[in-house]
């Protein structure tokens, strides 16, 4: 299975990087596609979490070929 990676706004300075290409057969869910890119952290709360640009949560599953973007809480708005 191959997932394509992304990390947007401070998160991308906080990884090092602006994506990565994960390759393995033990990714399931979108909390797995974070344990393996976090080198075994959990899955932050606050962090939002996208599979193929639509929102999703850390259960939602995740198949080859999907894009997985991590990206913080978006603050904010018109005053």
């Amino acid at each position: 299975m191959t997932i394509r990676v992304r990390y947007f706004a401070s998160l991308r300075e906080k990884m090092g990087r602006i994506e990565d290409t994960l390759v393995a057969e033990d990714i399931a869910t979108v909390s797995d596609v974070w344990r393996v890119v976090s080198t075994g952290q959990p899955l932050p709360e606050q962090l939002l979490c996208a599979v193929n640009m639509e929102y999703a949560k850390a259960m939602d599953p995740v198949k080859d070929g999907d894009e997985v973007a991590f990206f913080p809480p978006v603050t904010g708005g018109l005053e």
